[in-house]
Formats: C-alpha cells, sequence, structure tokens
C-alpha cells in the first residue's frame, strides 16, 4: 500500500518534538505539507499559511494532525472531515465535549478516521499496568502530576484562556492513564482549583474522585513544581502496589521494576495507520469529561498573579 500523505498542522514543540520524528519513522506516512501561519515549516517540505489554503493550493492530502491549541481544533477539522481527510486529533481532542460529538458524527457520515490521541496510554508501562491491574481489587488510587510550566509550556499564551484547560493540559494526561489502566470507572466528589489573578485558567487543582466501589483516588496538580518534575500514579491493591513514574514509561509492581524503550507518538501513529486501513475511528472523551466536570464542581481559588 501507498503510505499515507499526512499534513502537520501547527508547528509548535510538540510537533517538532514528537510529531515530526514519529511520522518520519512510520513507513505508513509520508509528510505532504506543514501549515502554520507562524512558521517557516521544515526544509523540502511544502509549507502553507492555513489549511484552507492548503485544501485550495498545496499538495494532495490523506490525512491531517492537528497539533493547534484545542480553541480552534473543531473548525479545522471540520474543513478536513468534509473533505473525506483523516484527522488525528492532538489531545484532548477539542475545547468542548459537545463540539467533540459534532465531529464524531461528522467522520461516520463521511466514512473518514478521526482519532482521539491521548499519547500517554501510549508509555511503555501503561500497558502493562492495565493487564495487571484488570483483576485485582483497587482499594486507593494518588495521582500526582507536578511539572514547572516555565519549562514545558514557555510563552504559550492559549494554555491559560478559557478553552486552554490550564493546569488540567498536563493533568489530563494523567486522566488517560487512569481512565485506562483503572478496572473501575471513576466520578469527582470534590474538589479545588487555584487560579492566578491574572489567568482565565487554573494553575493548581485538588481534586478527589471516587471508583464504583467507593474506593478513593485524589489527584495533585501544580504548574509551580521546580527541581525534579512529577508524574506519578499509585494504585493500592489486595495484591500489592502499582506504582507507574515518569508519565507511565516505568512501572514497578510487587515483583519489581520494568522498564521499556518510551515510544508514545511511534504508539500513536501505528494506531492512526491501522484505524485508517480498517475504517475506524477511536475518540474516548471519558478524561476530557473528569476535566469538565472539575470545572463544573470544584470550588475556585483566587491565588497570586503568575509572572512568566
Amino acid at each position: 500500500m501507498e503510505p499515507t500523505r499526512i499534513a502537520l498542522v501547527g508547528m509548535g514543540k510538540i510537533a517538532r518534538d514528537q510529531h515530526l520524528p514519529a511520522i518520519a519513522g512510520d513507513a505508513g506516512f509520508s509528510l505532504a505539507a506543514t501549515v502554520s501561519p507562524h512558521d517557516r515549516g521544515i526544509d523540502g517540505i511544502p509549507h502553507l499559511d492555513s489549511l484552507d489554503d492548503l485544501l485550495a493550493n498545496g499538495p494532495a492530502v490523506d490525512a491531517v494532525a492537528l497539533c493547534t491549541p484545542p480553541q480552534v481544533r473543531y473548525d479545522l477539522a471540520t474543513l478536513a472531515l468534509k473533505r473525506g481527510i483523516h484527522v488525528f486529533l492532538e489531545k484532548p481532542p477539542g475545547a468542548t465535549l459537545a463540539e467533540v460529538d459534532v465531529l464524531q458524527e461528522r467522520a461516520r457520515k463521511t466514512g473518514s478516521t478521526l482519532f482521539a490521541a491521548w499519547h500517554s496510554r501510549f508509555a511503555a508501562g501503561v500497558a502493562p499496568a492495565r493487564a495487571w491491574l484488570a483483576d485485582r481489587h483497587v482499594s486507593k488510587v494518588e495521582i500526582v502530576w507536578r511539572e514547572d510550566v516555565r519549562v514545558w509550556h514557555p510563552g504559550q499564551a492559549w494554555i491559560w484562556e478559557p478553552g486552554g484547560l490550564g493546569v488540567f493540559d498536563p493533568g489530563i494526561n494523567a486522566l488517560s492513564i487512569a481512565t485506562h489502566i483503572l478496572p473501575r470507572p471513576f466520578f469527582l466528589r470534590s474538589g479545588t482549583l487555584e487560579l492566578p489573578a491574572n489567568r482565565a485558567a487554573p494553575i493548581a487543582a485538588q481534586l478527589l474522585f471516587c471508583d464504583a466501589a467507593g474506593a478513593p483516588i485524589s489527584m495533585d496538580l501544580d504548574w509551580r513544581q521546580t527541581g525534579p518534575q512529577s508524574w506519578d500514579i499509585t494504585i493500592e491493591t489486595d495484591a500489592g502496589t502499582c506504582k507507574l513514574t515518569r508519565g507511565g514509561s516505568v512501572l514497578t509492581l510487587p515483583s519489581g521494576t520494568e522498564h521499556s524503550e518510551d515510544r508514545e507518538y511511534a504508539g500513536l501513529y501505528a494506531r492512526f495507520a491501522t484505524l485508517i486501513r480498517t475504517g475506524r475511528s477511536d475518540v474516548d472523551t471519558g478524561p476530557l469529561k473528569l476535566v469538565a466536570d472539575a470545572f463544573l464542581r470544584a470550588r475556585r481559588e483566587t491565588v497570586e498573579a503568575f509572572v512568566e
């Protein structure tokens, strides 16, 4: 089969650090174009300022990977799906749940593939953790996801605006793992969101969830971490402790610690290729639902203004 001709829309840090190497390393895809009004692209690849321009004047494409801020992703995905183009949605899949539902229906009608890509689910330790937990009784879960926003999201003003999610932009990665590996569904009981006086989105959150059997699940998110960063999920079970660290790349079980090569985005593109080949979509909005519930139910506290 000929490789899928894909355009990369949005040329920020995630596109350059993760998408470009993953596409280059997957024989199922060929990079046909890049799109961004703020970037000159890469040598040897056609570059256009907008998706409209690409579809009107650029090279033919079979798929697009949308690496833009979530607030503008709906319009771009709609434009592509109307042309029968397959769509890869970076996380989160949209700014609202309702717009993602509309995109799913559009994909169904056009026969295009729509893929909501939760990259942390493809971290090395996640699949074996899911398998180990499948027949365990979970009694307690602690999620600690703390990082330095100045390091990981420099100058990204959109992330502080409504729809940008604030600290839930990284925090939703933890939720994507937890909803995937825990054997029972869970929901929010209470929480607190800390919003800087000069921002519209939270810089920290403390949340308490509960699973369907009553097990507590605590979540500590903070963008003010300095020094070592924390991306950890600890799960207490009847058979001992399961712990995922380094964003899911390292798994520790009672039998010991497992280290494997981290191939998150390679896994994402392999999954996208399979979906295209089999004519299917994969759109799980579970992690985004939990974030939406946090904005609905958690109380808000104003903290000191943030200066980057």
